[in-house]
């Protein structure tokens, strides 16, 4: 979870982390982080101090009702008073803009590591194990065989099940945000892993006409 009122963090955050393979969603208020934290359940929450509204240090007291989340905070303020605020309001770590998207992910990991919440290594839906830790896919308890890019994009699916990915969605998780975009690239790779999962009736892997795609539904 995102929230962060420039939209231009944001959308920095959104396709970096994406890259990274991060599922996020950002948010430009408190307030409506706050109505979607529930049905989100996030694992990591990044944010920003200066909030229209409920400010970043109310919204990080709110958040840490749930002990097990890794709130890191953003701010233009290098202070020390806002340091020592942030952290016992309850984040997790501080950091300030401008700041390296790879220092950023890299303290996301380490303290997802530190709240044992990182993201489960194994991903089942209906007949389809995913192993991510020994990088193999078994359907009905035999392996099949993968290319990298099938094996990402079966991942990216089996970790939104039951959501609508777009073609774009697909190709900024597979394929990294600064590829320039090609759906058929996507309708190719869709049908290959189609095949490959035994997949003919294409009710696991489900084309949403004019939106995408979902696994399952």
């Amino acid at each position: 979870m995102v929230v962060d009122d420039e939209e231009s963090i944001r959308d920095l955050l959104v396709m970096g982390l994406s890259h990274h393979e991060f599922t996020v969603e950002a948010y430009a208020s408190a307030e409506e982080a706050l109505a979607e934290v529930g049905r989100l359940a996030p694992h990591v929450a990044i944010v920003d101090i200066m909030l229209p509204g409920e400010d970043g240090f109310q919204l990080t007291r709110r958040l840490r009702q749930d002990p097990d989340l890794y709130i890191l905070v953003l701010t233009a303020r290098d202070g020390t008073q806002d340091l020592v605020q942030g952290l016992e309001g309850g984040a997790d770590a501080y950091v300030v803009k401008p700041f390296e998207l790879d220092e950023l992910v890299a303290r996301l990991r380490a303290g997802l590591r530190r709240v044992q919440k990182d993201v489960q290594t194994q991903l089942r839906f209906e007949n389809i194990l995913m192993d991510d830790s020994a990088h193999r896919v078994e359907v009905s308890g035999d392996p099949i065989n993968l290319t990298a890019k099938e094996y990402e994009l079966l991942r990216y699916l089996m970790r939104n099940p039951g959501q609508v990915v777009s073609k774009s969605q697909i190709l900024t998780h597979v394929w990294g945000y600064e590829y320039p975009g090609d759906d058929n690239l996507v309708e190719v790779h869709i049908s290959s892993l189609r095949d490959k999962i035994g997949d003919d009736e294409k009710q696991v892997v489900q084309t949403v006409r004019g939106f995408g795609y979902r696994l399952g539904g």
